[in-house]
């Protein structure tokens, strides 16, 4: 006899069945129709790196906590150990810089997989995510930066998403005020880092940023909490950085709500100058990240995002039932093939017990034409 307790899935794990894989199916499909629409060519890395290499690029990218999250098994053919893929953008940033070094810049390429970690998320159970994304890389600009931001929103409400805003970032921030600006040594900036992080006004002041003060209160709707970055007294040292959230603002405010949080770092530890958070109506939390950065090893300029999908999977719909042909014993071969070549879905009955309407028939092969039931 089986035990049943051997069939229970590992904690944060879980199987989609046929109406949630139609779901999940669907939308990586139009999400990957609209990078391809885009001219984003896909990619297919390998679900599984040698560890070394992953986990550097991992850490170069100040995401050291991840490359620890990662599952690690010996290779019994090079004995070098192994580790399960638990992002794909570094491994895009590995073809860009190793196989594809040579192909034109700037270099639009799009990907989708499942990525898997040892431990999850505070905020989310799970263990193994879908995630997707698109990259452009060579080139460092606002023209990318919005072209990137367009893209995510277009491809979530490809997928089904509603209601969708973007929160912009500047994950640089401190250091680029503490430069000059607003001095502080690197002890001070730790802190004053974290003190933002956490909005503690009373911790700033402890931690000698008083001055950074006002960063607080520069959030919220774009419009608004721009004027107060603007306002802000940075010896001109934001200028540009308020000319580029604006430039990229101006570009996606029509086709998504757009907030401005200048100093939040969580999911940016890696990103340069801009940064982006995507959110839909009626989906718990944030469904994707990106921004600039540079790929270690070249210091080429990219910029990027990533979705992560399944949470906007389970609020979706099932997609409308598809029309599908029972195709009695003995049918026409011919008839099927051409009904399957313009788009039907056929089932074919494999006994004289086989009834249409218990397999989710909708219509009946009859004297070569699909009957409905």
């Amino acid at each position: 006899m089986t035990n049943r307790s051997d069939d229970l899935l590992p904690i944060g794990l879980s199987d989609r069945l046929p109406a949630e894989a139609a779901i999940a199916t669907d939308a990586m499909r139009k999400v990957l129709d609209t990078m391809d629409a885009h001219g984003y060519d896909r990619v297919r890395p390998p679900l599984v790196e040698f560890e070394r290499s992953m986990a550097e690029r991992m850490a170069s990218n100040g995401d050291s906590v991840s490359a620890r999250r990662m599952f690690r098994f010996v290779d019994p053919a090079s004995l070098r150990t192994l580790a399960l893929r638990s992002d794909m953008t570094v491994q895009i940033g590995r073809i860009a810089a190793t196989s594809l070094a040579a192909s034109p810049r700037p270099l639009r390429l799009c990907y989708a997989g499942e990525v898997a970690t040892i431990t999850a998320d505070q905020l989310d159970p799970a263990r193994q995510r879908l995630q997707l994304g698109a990259e452009i890389i060579g080139t460092d600009t606002v023209a990318a930066a919005a072209e990137v931001v367009e893209l995510a929103i277009e491809a979530l409400k490809g997928a089904g998403a509603t209601g969708v805003s973007v929160d912009f970032t500047l994950p640089d921030l401190v250091d680029t005020l503490a430069q000059s600006a607003m001095p502080l040594s690197d002890d001070q900036k730790s802190a004053v880092r974290r003190e933002l992080d956490t909005k503690d006004a009373g911790g700033l002041k402890q931690a000698g940023g008083e001055a950074y003060l006002p960063l607080l209160y520069a959030t919220g709707d774009f419009a608004d909490a721009i004027e107060r970055l603007r306002n802000i007294d940075a010896g001109g040292a934001l200028a540009s950085r308020i000319e580029g959230l604006e430039a990229i603002a101006a570009r996606v405010s029509t086709q998504a709500r757009v907030t401005l949080d200048p100093t939040e770092r969580h999911g940016f530890e890696y990103q340069s100058w801009f940064g982006f958070t995507i959110y839909a109506e009626g989906v718990r939390g944030a469904l994707g990240r990106g921004g600039t950065y540079s790929i270690r090893g070249t210091d080429e300029a990219a910029t990027g995002f990533s979705l992560y999908l399944d949470r906007l999977i389970d609020a979706l719909d099932e997609p409308p039932k598809r029309d599908t042909v029972f195709l009695p014993l003995g049918y026409d071969v011919a008839a099927a093939n051409r009904l399957r070549a313009i788009g039907w879905r056929t089932v074919a009955a494999l006994s004289e017990d086989d009834r249409a309407a218990a397999l989710g028939c909708t219509h009946r092969l009859e004297g070569g034409e699909a009957v409905a039931l």
